[in-house]
């Protein structure tokens, strides 16, 4: 006994060097070097007995083995029975589906939240069967940890609060951030998704309950882009909140005072971005719904310092670009022509000015169209923007139309004098209002002269859509292009016709620039990596699914998606000489990778996480 023990701990002696040679202990690679195979190498833990079942990180349940229940101090704390994940898998789906089953007949919100209740308890028991389940169900999970549902979630955050998850900086810790930082236990981080919770969707000023946008975001990047989920921190920035609703509420738990503005605001951003690349240099920093007021002087007071982007600007923006890059490629043309196309655009917040301003770019990059501010009539709150308008920001200014124009049109005009005049190809809606695109609106799309015209209600949730599928087919016709943020049912046009409702929903975009941007070891997210993404998203699709209206791949098909705009952001990165390199592969290794179109997809999957429990070693167990 005493020899067979000794072999038995020069094995796990040996597992252990081995798990130590590698720096990053959640990887589940090896270095390319050894043929990119995948492994199950063990996993140290420091822990026994019910600290490893309360950990849903380590936690497998009914599926650790024998020989793990014995060495970890499990023997008895389970149902005897050793399941196979696989096994796990459709228990908790029938589960699920049972669930479904029975609430049919609720309200749709509260079904929607129960649904999200019992996602949530399987990702605080178990991080590994959760993320398989959501990987092999996303198309029918996404709009449960994101939005639609996920609005509903932070609005109802502080009933629904079991467990944290994440971090929370306030104004009351100013000075403290530094030390704070380090009270996240990982030792990496590779990708943050932060939010202030002034402008949650389109619920408004939801302030600390807006957690729930980076924890689900985050969700999506281990789902869609395999980041490893050990190495993810969702945070929000609480400095207070304009909702009298929580300021009234006992039961709120944030910050219970009226938000700060100006510099005091501003030196807390600071003081956050500090912290983190202190600890973290290489973090990617994504910024989440915040107010437009603060979305782009953020965004512009960091993007050439670290390495961040907002999604609410450039990833809905990349999204419409692809889009509309698809859409020209449905009405018969080579996506060069986008530069051709009348746009009307409704909402002139970040959103809207984000999209504009990429599909301008985009315009210069594939024509060089050097008055590509003439294609494009945006409207806000008062109508149609025109240079009389008093007081305009200088963002908006550019694209604001000259009064004296052969159109006739005038400051403020309305939205249905605007389409009937000048006749658009394109109509964006990014108010955050919903129901815009009227009867009359999209009957006046309809005689556009367009033969497929573009009709895009790109606001969330559903219920700030400026319109529905059904109403755009009803009343624009059957040729249309669609898509939306949030999303719809196809729509059934009789005689055996479809009417393709596409959702125009970010996860396309942002996961495949957090990993491209990762694995590239870009020092900066540039417009260059944007553009090629949504280049890549738009050629995805074939032609005879363009025919059909199909403009978006189908949901299912992610993190293959994924995978192919990861690699043109690491090609794009490369070109522009702003790649470092990631882990073992540097910069002069990557320029190679990224030569082969073979050698990078390879590079690219296999640095995705996928979700496969590993065997666990406790330096403790004997």
């Amino acid at each position: 006994m005493q020899a067979g023990g000794g072999r038995l701990r020069k094995l796990l002696l040996a597992a252990a060097g081995l798990q130590q040679s590698f720096r990053n202990v959640g990887d589940v690679l090896f270095h390319r070097s050894i043929h990119n195979h995948r492994i199950k190498r063990p996993s140290i833990v420091h822990k026994r007995s019910t600290d490893i079942l309360h950990d849903p990180w380590f936690n497998k349940g009914t599926a650790f083995p024998a020989t793990e229940r014995d060495r970890l101090g499990l023997r008895g704390l389970l149902p005897p029975k050793v399941m196979t994940f696989e096994q796990q898998y459709e228990r908790f789906m029938v589960d699920f589906r049972q669930l479904e089953a029975n609430t049919t007949d609720g309200a749709d919100d509260m079904n929607a939240l129960a649904k999200w209740r019992i996602l949530n308890r399987l990702h605080d028991r178990n991080e590994t069967l959760y993320y398989h389940v959501l990987i092999k169900n996303i198309k029918h999970f996404a709009p449960i940890i994101y939005t639609p549902t996920i609005g509903l979630v932070c609005q109802r955050y502080s009933g629904l609060f079991r467990r944290p998850r994440g971090m929370y900086f306030t104004a009351d810790d100013r000075g403290e951030m530094m030390s704070m930082i380090y009270n996240w236990p990982a030792e990496q981080v590779d990708m943050i998704v932060v939010t202030d919770g002034s402008r949650i969707l389109g619920l408004g000023d939801l302030g600390a309950q807006g957690i729930g946008i980076p924890i689900g975001k985050l969700d999506l990047y281990v789902a869609a882009a395999g980041i490893n989920p050990q190495r993810v921190l969702p945070v929000v920035i609480d400095v207070g909140t304009n909702n009298q609703q929580l300021l009234d509420n006992p039961q709120y738990m944030g910050l219970q005072h009226p938000r700060l503005d100006g510099e005091e605001y501003t030196a807390i951003i600071d003081e956050f971005m500090e912290a983190v690349y202190t600890r973290w240099p290489r973090v990617i920093v994504q910024f989440e719904d915040f107010q437009n007021k603060w979305a782009f002087k953020l965004l512009q007071r960091y993007r050439n310092v670290y390495r961040v982007f907002n999604d609410d600007v450039q990833g809905t923006a990349g999204v419409a670009l692809a889009g509309l890059l698809g859409a020209v490629r449905a009405m018969g043309h080579p996506m060069e022509d986008i530069a051709k196309q009348k746009i009307v655009v409704v909402g002139a917040g970040s959103a809207g000015l984000g999209v504009v301003n990429m599909v301008k770019q985009a315009m210069m990059r594939l024509q060089d169209h050097e008055k590509a501010t003439n294609q494009f009539w945006i409207l806000d709150q008062d109508g149609l923007i025109t240079s009389s308008r008093k007081g305009l920001n200088p963002d908006v200014r550019q694209y604001a139309r000259e009064t004296d124009e052969h159109d006739g049109l005038k400051e403020g005009a309305s939205l249905l004098e605007v389409v009937k005049k000048v006749k658009p190809d394109v109509l964006l809606g990014l108010s955050g209002c919903g129901r815009l695109f009227t009867k009359e609106v999209l009957e006046a799309m309809k005689e556009s002269g367009c033969p497929r015209p573009a009709i895009f209600p790109l606001s969330n949730p559903t219920s700030n859509a400026e319109c529905t599928a059904i109403e755009a087919f009803q009343y624009c016709g059957p040729n249309i292009i669609f898509a939306s943020g949030s999303p719809f049912r196809d729509v059934d046009l009789g005689n055996g016709k479809i009417g393709h409702s596409n959702q125009g929903n970010n996860m396309y975009f942002f996961p495949g620039i957090g990993l491209g941007t990762l694995l590239s070891g870009a020092r900066h997210v540039t417009d260059g990596m944007l553009h090629s993404a949504a280049e890549c998203l738009a050629a995805c699709m074939s032609d005879e699914h363009l025919q059909e209206g199909i403009i978006f791949p189908p949901i299912p098909r992610i993190r293959e998606i994924t995978a192919k705009v990861a690699a043109a952001v690491v090609k794009e990165a490369v070109k522009e000489d702003n790649s470092e390199g990631y882990r073992e592969t540097n910069a002069r290794e990557l320029r190679q990778i990224a030569d082969d179109e073979g050698e990078l997809s390879a590079y690219v999957e296999e640095h995705m996480w996928s979700p496969e429990y590993s065997p666990l070693v406790s330096p403790h167990s004997y």
